[in-house]
């Protein structure tokens, strides 16, 4: 099969382009490409592109933001196929901002860029106190948990929540990724999280090599 389909996908998603790339992932399951392949060739492939040209500064939240539209955009016509197919997300991630913080817009570039490597998202939103991210662990099945905080005032949360884990025996269930502009790689180290993440692109690198 010829990777021009798959190239066509991830450069719409690059350009941003919704209504074409709708067109074009409905062409290529009409032509009988497969679900997973248009999925982790075309859509996760552009995110990869987009995210490693936003780590180095070639483009910036509002690309990343229209790409990430475009993905949408195109999951919706690609999901009921994938389900056909049986083909499973990577895995799950928990994503919130913490206690006292109602900052999201890093909150959600995380997340889109999360969901572009083909890991769904349960997203607490924001102002999220520790008892509600325990109660997440517990019930949803994922495997890593996302904690962002944009104040230094409120980075100290991100220690609650890693020690509210602890007292409820949870904290080895999940691999904690911790950002937002205060915090560093000595104070993710400091708190015991097992990963600092400096942008959307990395963290949606580091959050795939966990599974």
């Amino acid at each position: 099969m010829s990777d021009a389909v798959f190239e066509e996908i991830s450069g719409l998603l690059q350009k941003g382009k919704a209504k074409d790339i709708v067109v074009a992932v409905q062409k290529a399951l009409d032509d009988g490409v497969p679900a997973g392949d248009i999925l982790e060739k075309g859509l996760i492939s552009g995110m990869g592109i987009i995210g490693g040209k936003f780590k180095n500064g070639e483009v910036f939240v509002p690309e990343v933001l229209v790409a990430a539209r475009a993905m949408n955009h195109a999951s919706v016509v690609l999901k009921p196929a994938l389900a056909k197919a049986g083909v499973q997300p990577v895995g799950k991630a928990i994503i919130c901002t913490v206690k006292g913080d109602l900052h999201d817009i890093g909150k959600n570039l995380v997340k889109m860029m999360i969901e572009g490597n083909g890991i769904e998202a349960v997203d607490l939103g924001v102002d999220i106190a520790p008892d509600k991210v325990v109660e997440a662990v517990k019930t949803s099945g994922a495997k890593v948990l996302c904690l962002s905080a944009l104040l230094t005032t409120t980075m100290l949360a991100q220690k609650d929540v890693i020690d509210a884990l602890k007292t409820a025996g949870l904290r080895d269930k999940v691999k904690i990724m911790v950002g937002g502009a205060p915090v560093t790689q000595s104070y993710a180290d400091e708190i015991g999280a097992d990963a600092y993440c400096p942008d959307a692109a990395s963290a949606a690198e580091v959050c795939r090599s966990f599974y």
